[in-house]
């Protein structure tokens, strides 16, 4: 296990330890949900769909607008996870147990806890449907279902996953045998892959790239190692200034980037990756692994394909300045399962969810919403496990940074922020609608220096 800096230095550091504290305590203790104090009901004045980042983030905030009794969330899962950090347990540098809670300890205190399954949305009856025979109706509904896995999709999975040398950081299943994977190598190719469709967390699948190459170096093992990133994009990341930084590490750690190449079946018996080039449809490679990172292809919820609120991709269609509904007023969305144009991040909720909060409070009002979500999102690519560029952009694909220095440069302090900072921030602020993305932060830095 790799231990982790628990220090940053410097006086932007302090100024940041300071404001996480002054948002703790704001925050106040937490509280666990008992789903004991009132009894369910079939309607609420706001109702959250799906227990994840941005419904729990919301819950809170609608909580405090208008009050506990009169908010649900609908969640079947009994655990809530924290995914930013599973690229960490991938590569040995986290514990599996640090990523997640009971689902009781996250959802606001008095909001009503519906244990169940959306399987219809009727917007316009202003009700859902539930896999438990419920029919629940609302004033305002947010949906915040994310996105889903399709490992199926891809020949030989998830079977696959039962034989050994193949992982996957993107599901709590098998994030631990990446990392198992990573402790067996020996010698051979060593295969990441990026899917031909919307991925959340789009950096994740080089992240792991970089993190296993470091310790195939830390291990002696790195000679014997041919590394190997397969992806179905044409380029290695979507903003230059980032990029141009990748392909340098790419260089200088003499890594393989093939692209436009879609991983579409894993023999894992033989450990064989069949590879199809996006370039020349029906042209298809094997590949032999000694170690396979899979990144499975994604797509919206099932019960959002179908439903009227979906565009014709299966994704809620909602403005991309305001995240309300475009055709039905009192329907609002956030995070990975929303059409809007940006990487699909914990960093982008956060930064919704604040605005999401203005135009609700807004439309509450009969007003029209007026603050405008840039499409802000934010990526750390870790490159090692003491360095980060942490990339941060808008919805034109341009630098949105926080911090008054090169971000495009690898960082111990960026590191440090993604491993430590950010997780602690999630748990005790952003899940208690406390934390709207860095935007102050911002500011602060920037005119500090001006």
């Amino acid at each position: 296990m790799v231990p982790l800096v628990a220090v940053v230095s410097g006086p932007r550091a302090q100024l940041f330890a300071c404001l996480l504290r002054l948002g703790t305590q704001q925050a106040g203790p937490l509280q666990l949900h008992t789903g004991a104090s009132h009894a369910a009901r079939n309607h609420y004045e706001v109702l959250v769909l799906g227990g994840g980042s941005g419904g729990i983030t919301m819950a809170a905030r609608m909580k405090r607008k208008v009050g506990a009794e009169n908010v649900a969330v609908v969640e079947p899962s009994e655990r809530h996870f924290y995914q930013p950090i599973w690229t960490l347990v991938g590569a040995g540098a986290k514990q599996l147990s640090s990523s997640g809670r009971p689902m009781a300890s996250v959802i606001p205190s008095g909001v009503e806890w519906i244990k169940a399954r959306v399987i219809e949305l009727n917007p316009d009856k202003n009700c859902i449907h539930t896999d438990n025979d419920e029919q629940i109706s609302y004033r305002y509904l947010i949906i915040a279902l994310g996105i889903q896995l399709h490992y199926e999709k891809i020949k030989g999975l998830p079977e696959g996953f039962a034989h050994p040398k193949i992982g996957s950081n993107y599901s709590v299943k098998t994030v631990e045998k990446t990392w198992k994977a990573l402790q067996d190598f020996k010698e051979g190719n060593a295969i990441f892959t990026f899917p031909n469709t919307p991925v959340k967390c789009a950096g994740a699948p080089q992240k792991i790239m970089y993190l296993s190459e470091a310790y195939f170096r830390k291990t002696g093992k790195r000679s014997k190692a041919n590394i190997i990133f397969n992806t179905s994009l044409g380029a290695i990341f979507g903003v230059k200034k980032y990029a141009d930084a990748l392909q340098e590490i790419i260089r200088e750690r003499n890594l393989t980037v093939n692209y436009k190449q879609n991983l579409i079946e894993v023999r894992a018996d033989k450990q064989e990756a069949v590879f199809e080039n996006l370039d020349k449809p029906g042209e298809t490679q094997v590949i032999s692994y000694e170690m396979l990172h899979v990144t499975p292809p994604m797509g919206p919820p099932d019960v959002l394909k179908t439903s009227p609120v979906a565009d014709a991709a299966g994704w809620v269609d909602v403005d991309k300045e305001t995240l309300q509904h475009k055709r039905y007023p009192n329907v609002f969305g956030i995070g990975d399962c929303t059409n809007l144009p940006t990487s699909k991040t914990a960093a982008a909720v956060a930064a919704q969810s604040g605005i999401l909060d203005r135009t609700i409070s807004l439309i509450m009002k009969n007003q029209t919403p007026t603050k405008k979500y840039d499409g802000y999102t934010s990526c750390p690519l870790v490159t090692g496990y003491n360095r980060v560029i942490l990339a941060e952009f808008d919805y034109k694909a341009e630098p949105l940074e926080t911090f008054p220095f090169d971000q495009s440069k690898e960082r111990l302090s960026m590191y440090v922020m993604k491993a430590d900072l950010m997780p602690f921030l999630y748990w005790n602020m952003m899940l208690r609608g406390y934390w709207g993305g860095p935007a102050i932060l911002r500011k602060l830095f920037h005119l500090g220096m001006s």
